[in-house]
């Protein structure tokens, strides 16, 4: 029964942020490039220079921001940008043609930043002219200027270009940067970058000489060498080329040491390049397809009942199920990759269409089981999967019907009669006792379809797994497929009970391969930052109760093996330290009554810092923050005694602040130890704003006051209004005014005044009148009044009186 090929609408791009911004650069730009992350959920669409703004958008799939760059006339728009594959969290690269290199990631805060600018050409002069991002590495091609010594021509200016390779390392927080620089081939022609998951093909331009416009190059990173291919000529030839060894070519001692690559021969008349996972495929002018295999074999994989017209008009290729589909304009043909023969033909209602690739291998999404394996269509209509349907009509036997089918087999095997066993005598002899048991126990459960249905996350993963498996053991891309494997090993671990085997087995993980171990854990916990800076987790508590379960007993885990939780802690406190404290105080509002968060075991805070080492060797800023977030009133006050002994009074009044409502005993305990400061030195004026905000609402002024006048310095010497050079001002009235007004009430009470100082906060509404002044008359020395003269009548003083008081 025939196949039917479908398309099939997976999103109509408004699950987009800023979907209405996507279909507009869709419908309005032919030329427009689009790329797609490998996780599937951001689209990048990179408009050619002279565009209207913006000229790049990157959207994302549910929750997250938007990034839209333009650059203004005169200011030239970037030549290519590219998504990096392996991050936990995503980030891509913009290249100019004069060499500028931008890294652009999200990190804890929402929103795209840039986190690298470099020149990937700082000699200057040189000019990019293709550039690609395999796993690890940025690789691109520059045109340079000819030295003093080099002999202006033809012939030299076509071969002035190089290849140059720069690899991708990662960096904490920036999350990736770009590292040294080594160059691959000297010599060489223009050429074009095209990369799959696993090589990188260096292909002929029309800029090429034509004397080498038929021959191709494919490197292959993973293993260390390169081959050189002649398609029209069958001819191919491999060779080292390993920069981690120092490798590097020059293109035209190549080539002479090559036989019959130089016979003369019409250029590649190619229109398009594709990337496929079986090799490079490329249309011509004639409408016919051909796979460069990465073996450096060429053949035809069919021809194009349509052909492309000249250069121009859009055209993309790809592969899915053994099916290679292309689509030309606004016709989108099917042909199988074994035969060639056209399988299905159908007209689409627009004729600016992209072909994206499936997600990266590893790579968990909602619409995974779509995708995987299947090509992605992307319009201003929507994104489209193209696959095909089931045949109509086909029914599947029971699942009692399969087990008597499948015991026949086996028992005509194993049986020396020389008469054919039937299902029926199966389900009538009771001699054969195991299929009938089987197909007891079936009865009644699950059809297939839908046991397919339930099993099909467990066999999609064992799938993928035994296919990385074969990837290793033939020595493809090994470092990539560990870090792939490991990914998959964390996530099924996730999903056990993690005692015993599996512990053991997922501390070995996370010592071997602590990047990859942490972004699958970053997967299976689903981490995200919100708009405050804080982490949120949608994985649900199951989870999160395997994560957070506390140790048996207190006493040393055997083997130095870690329960899952100090795991993740000792992981986060060596790849990205700033994600430590968000993540135990996420873990502290995901745990319930026994999972080790508010059990009788220790808390999570402290469980933390014992996997960052002995007290007094810990990074002191970051056991800072995990006692500040801890919410236990000890560790916060501890925290806060340490911030007060190095002077950071900020940061402690703002430790206390940020206490809410529930906590007013720990915030007052926090005002009080900070008052004792402030009545003792003057280095907290400063901040006298907010430790009045700080300050508790029920603090009466005369406690207020008996605080303060605790913790005053002794005086010493005699008393002065001025202090001494050098020596610490005194506590003023002005700066208690101010901590007293925050005490006393919004308004003056109407009854009696409660406390003895509280008088002094209320000024009248209307001053005293000011006293009549006479002129003074002027003293003559002879009229100078005695002693007497000052005395008030009636209080006259004796002569012991006065002799006393001398």
């Amino acid at each position: 029964m025939k196949r039917a090929g479908t398309l099939r609408l997976l999103s109509d791009l408004s699950n987009f942020t800023g979907g209405a911004r996507l279909r507009e650069l869709l419908a309005g730009d032919p030329d427009v490039l689009v790329r797609c992350s490998p996780d599937g959920r951001h689209l990048l669409l990179l408009s050619p220079p002279g565009s209207p703004a913006p000229q790049l958008l990157v959207a994302v799939r549910g929750p997250g921001q938007a990034l839209e760059r333009a650059w203004p006339e005169g200011h030239p728009s970037p030549l290519d940008a590219f998504f990096i594959p392996w991050l936990a969290r995503p980030a891509l690269i913009l290249v100019w043609e004069s060499g500028l290199a931008e890294v652009w990631g999200t990190g804890m805060e929402p929103g795209w930043k840039l986190l690298q600018s470099t020149e990937l050409c700082p000699d200057g002069g040189a000019r990019v002219m293709a550039v690609a991002a395999t796993r690890g590495r940025l690789v691109w091609c520059e045109e340079r200027q000819l030295g003093v010594e080099g002999r202006p021509g033809q012939l030299s200016m076509a071969f002035s270009h190089c290849v140059c390779v720069k690899t991708l390392e990662t960096s904490g927080e920036a999350g990736t940067k770009l590292g040294h620089t080594h160059i691959l081939l000297h010599h060489c022609p223009a050429f074009g970058l095209i990369a799959s998951r696993k090589d990188l093909f260096l292909v002929p331009t029309t800029a090429t000489w034509p004397g080498v416009a038929h021959v191709l190059l494919i490197w292959s990173p993973s293993k260390g060498k390169a081959i050189a291919v002649a398609p029209s000529l069958g001819l191919s030839h491999s060779k080292s080329l390993n920069p981690r060894q120092g490798d590097t070519w020059d293109f035209r001692t190549l080539l002479r040491g090559l036989p019959g690559f130089l016979t003369p021969r019409e250029p590649l008349a190619v229109h398009t390049w594709a990337p496929s996972s079986h090799g490079l495929l490329f249309l011509d002018l004639q409408g016919k397809v051909s796979l460069v295999q990465c073996h450096g074999g060429t053949r035809t994989v069919g021809t194009l009942q349509e052909a492309p017209v000249g250069l121009k008009g859009s055209a993309a290729l790809g592969t899915f199920h053994g099916t290679l589909a292309c689509v030309l304009g606004s016709t989108l043909e099917l042909l199988d990759m074994s035969s060639g023969q056209l399988l299905e033909k159908k007209v689409l209602s627009t004729d600016r269409v992209h072909l994206l690739e499936p997600p990266a291998p590893g790579m968990k999404n909602e619409e995974e089981l779509e995708t995987r394996g299947a090509l992605c269509l992307l319009s201003a209509l929507g994104l489209f999967r193209v696959g095909w349907e089931a045949p109509r009509g086909l029914e599947l036997p029971s699942d009692r019907d399969m087990v008597f089918e499948e015991a026949c087999g086996y028992y005509q095997r194993r049986s020396l009669r020389g008469t054919q066993l039937t299902p029926e005598e199966l389900r009538c002899n009771s001699m054969f006792r195991a299929p009938q048991a089987l197909a007891s126990i079936l009865q009644g459960h699950l059809p297939p379809s839908a046991l397919l249905t339930v099993l099909r996350a467990e066999l999609r993963d064992y799938r993928s797994l035994e296919r990385l498996k074969a990837q290793l053991v033939a020595g493809d891309e090994e470092e990539a497929g560990w870090a792939e494997l490991a990914e998959q090993e964390v996530a099924r671990l996730l999903r056990t009970q993690l005692t015993g085997d599996q512990l053991a087995q997922l501390n070995t993980i996370f010592q071997a391969l602590p990047t990859a171990a942490w972004s699958a854990t970053l997967q299976a916990l689903q981490l995200q930052p919100d708009r405050t800076g804080r982490l949120r987790s949608q994985a649900p508590p199951d989870v999160w109760k395997k994560v957070l379960r506390a140790p048996a007993s207190a006493k040393e885990p055997p083997n130095g093996m870690l329960p899952p939780f100090e795991l993740l802690c000792q992981c986060l406190g060596q790849l990205e330290p700033q994600w430590l404290p968000p993540f135990v105080e996420l873990a502290q509002r995901q745990g319930g009554p026994g999972w080790g968060a508010e059990g009788p075991g220790l808390p999570l805070y402290r469980r933390a810092l014992a996997v960052l080492g002995e007290e007094g060797k810990r990074p002191e800023a970051l056991e800072l923050e995990l006692l500040l977030g801890s919410g236990r009133p000890k560790a916060v006050l501890h925290a806060v005694r340490q911030l007060i002994e190095k002077g950071e009074w900020e940061r402690a009044l703002e430790a206390g602040l940020a206490l809410d409502s529930s906590s007013p005993l720990l915030r007052s305990e926090i005002f009080k130890l900070l008052l004792a400061e402030f009545a003792r030195h003057r280095r907290l004026d400063a901040h006298l704003p907010l430790l009045c905000r700080l300050c508790p609402p029920e603090v009466a002024p005369d406690e207020l006051l008996l605080l303060l006048r605790t913790h005053l310095p002794d005086d010493v010497g005699a008393s002065s209004p001025f202090p001494e050079p050098g020596a610490e001002p005194p506590l003023t009235v002005g700066l208690v005014r101010a901590l007293l007004e925050q005490t006393g009430a919004q308004g003056r009470p109407s009854g009696p005044v409660q406390s003895k100082y509280e008088d002094i906060l209320w000024e009248p509404g209307t001053p005293p009148p000011t006293p009549p002044r006479e002129p003074i008359a002027t003293l003559q020395a002879s009229d100078h009044p005695g002693p007497e003269a000052w005395v008030p009548a009636g209080q006259g003083l004796c002569a012991t009186d006065l002799g006393g008081h001398l």
